[in-house]
């Protein structure tokens, strides 16, 4: 059995999104091929976006840390640390309103 501390891990992928050019950082927590669920921690500089992407089959949001806005037609849905979403099926965006991580688990 594994244990990980997203507090711990959000501030490490805070800090290496502050750095890269691109304003982002993730690591997979879980999953993988062999696996139907995967967890993935994304860590966003204020002001950046993932860019309008398809939705998975079944997919949810935990804020670990900060602010976002995910952007899905003409819905948006603003979250703070704690908060947790099931992301809806269909094409939507995520932006980071302060810097800010977020666990991001999806079911193939």
């Amino acid at each position: 059995m594994e244990s990980t501390s997203l507090t711990t891990l959000a501030q490490e992928q805070l800090d290496a999104a502050r750095a890269a050019s691109s304003g982002r950082a993730a690591v997979t927590l879980y999953g993988g091929h062999e696996h139907r669920l995967r967890q993935t921690l994304i860590a966003l500089r204020a002001g950046t976006r993932l860019g309008e992407h398809d939705a998975p089959d079944e997919a949810t949001l935990q804020v670990v840390d900060g602010e976002v806005a995910l952007h899905a037609g003409s819905q948006i849905w603003n979250g703070r640390t704690g908060d947790h979403l099931t992301i809806p099926p269909q094409r939507h965006d995520l932006e980071a309103l302060s810097d800010a991580a977020v666990l991001l688990t999806v079911a193939t």
